[in-house]
């Protein structure tokens, strides 16, 4: 039986079990196994990582465990430049897009009303989700593990709250995103940019009502739908507030 020695850091440790959190630990194994194996096997994603030292040098998924080796592995860095040591997946993507699963519909909408590129489909397999976010290069959002261990699977992160209003907070805070808030600038139905309209070219698709009180119209456009600041506006002025008085 061989035997290596693990330390996770930071957010990596929200997978392990409580003996395991920020110490280092033994892991016993037979066999020929990669790390990017032996890291999964205690539940965390490959996506999350984003360097490996072994004996304090840097290596990739594909390197295989020996007996004694020290293993280090840490999360993915967003506000340091670590090209100068191996990374693990491609550059991080810093024109933030997102792609969804279908537990995260209520996160979905606060993330378009803050401006963010959201991307969700409640109909799409987990197969599907890791080709999109590939081939549009989106980062995956879940709560679902088993999503972010898909081989093929390049950026992600596990949702750790449940609460929608807690997971906005966590993902501003993760990615870094309070500069990239531009509030009510995407429709919140299907994603697409809203234009502002002359509300007279557009008489005939706006309540007698609100034409009559409202000046200012924004048209959606992908799927035609038309905003104005009506009285669920000053709701979301107040949940945006919300959002913001408790970012990094």
């Amino acid at each position: 039986m061989k035997k290596a020695f693990f330390r996770f850091y930071e957010e990596l440790n929200d997978f392990l079990p409580p003996e395991k959190v920020k110490t280092e630990f033994s892991h016993e194994f037979n066999g020929i196994v990669s790390v990017k194996d032996m890291i999964q096997s205690f539940r965390v994603p490959h996506t999350e990582v984003d360097m490996i030292l072994v004996n304090r040098k840097s290596v990739g998924f594909d390197y295989i465990v020996s007996d004694g080796d020290r293993i280090s592995v840490y999360p993915v860095f967003e506000s340091f430049d670590i090209q100068q040591v191996q990374k693990l997946r491609p550059r991080p993507l810093r024109n933030p897009k997102f792609i969804l699963d279908v537990h995260l519909g209520k996160l979905t909408r606060l993330m378009r009303m803050i401006g963010l590129d959201t991307l969700y489909r409640n109909l799409l397999d987990d197969e599907e989700i890791v080709e999109i976010s590939i081939d549009e290069r989106r980062t995956i959002l879940t709560r679902d593990i088993g999503i972010l261990k898909r081989n093929k699977a390049e950026h992600g992160y596990w949702i750790r709250n449940t609460d929608p209003n807690k997971q906005i907070i966590e993902v501003i805070n993760r990615f870094q995103l309070k500069e990239n808030i531009k509030a009510f600038s995407r429709c919140i139905s299907c994603n697409s940019g809203l234009v502002e309209i002359a509300k007279e070219d557009y008489s005939e698709q706006i309540p007698e009502k609100v034409f009559k009180y409202y000046e200012k119209y924004y048209r959606c456009e992908g799927c035609g739908k038309i905003y104005w600041k009506g009285s669920h506006y000053d709701g979301m002025l107040k949940i945006l507030d919300q959002i913001k008085s408790k970012l990094h």
